[in-house]
């Protein structure tokens, strides 16, 4: 069966301030030296790929393991907004304990409605976010058919897109880990698509 697209999705390195597990979203944060290493690391695992082009979020932390990565490989690097982390509104830059202490009721909220609920200060809800990561992504797969890529992105994005992949509904968005550095590999054909490696 002829494969359309091999997509190398991986997730930045590590970043700034991450012993705190800090929520970004949009905040533009970089990388550690050890998320660096992470980034050369993996160029040197995609080294000999036959890649036609490299996608990127617009992000700090995504970029700069784009452009390591890209310097094997003579082919456009792209940086989109579209790509981006989801927009956590209020709870951007603050800490998993501090959102715990100071929102309680607002993580209730969520839990009870994880997909459709909207963290207060204008935030994506993980309906949009997907929306906004899925509309990109299938215009970035129908523009390389028969194409090779790598798009280095964020542990939510990346998530939306092994959902859709897996057949999963958002609701387990986070049954799926996606560690600092980490490489996803999915295949796609006419009328299937294979998973050949999740957070490798």
């Amino acid at each position: 069966m002829k494969r359309i697209n091999r997509v190398y999705l991986i997730r930045h390195g590590q970043i700034n301030g991450y012993e705190d597990f800090p929520v970004y979203g949009h905040t533009d944060v970089d990388l550690t030296e050890i998320g660096i290493l992470q980034m050369q690391q993996m160029s040197e695992r995609l080294r000999l790929a036959d890649l036609e082009a490299i996608y990127s979020s617009d992000l700090k932390r995504s970029t700069t393991g784009a452009r390591i990565i890209a310097r094997y490989h003579d082919v456009p690097v792209y940086f989109l907004p579209e790509l981006r982390e989801m927009h956590f509104g209020d709870w951007e830059g603050l800490t998993l304990s501090d959102i715990q202490g100071h929102f309680p009721e607002e993580l209730e909220k969520r839990k009870a409605d994880l997909v459709n609920y909207r963290i207060p200060g204008d935030a994506e809800s993980i309906g949009h976010f997907s929306k906004r990561v899925t509309d990109c992504y299938e215009r970035i797969l129908a523009g390389h058919e028969g194409k090779d890529i790598v798009i280095v992105a964020h542990g939510g994005v990346n998530r939306v897109i092994l959902c859709k992949a897996l057949g999963l509904d958002l609701v387990h968005l986070f049954n799926i880990h996606q560690a600092y550095g980490c490489l996803n590999i999915i295949d796609y054909f006419s009328d299937s698509v294979l998973v050949r490696l999740i957070n490798g």
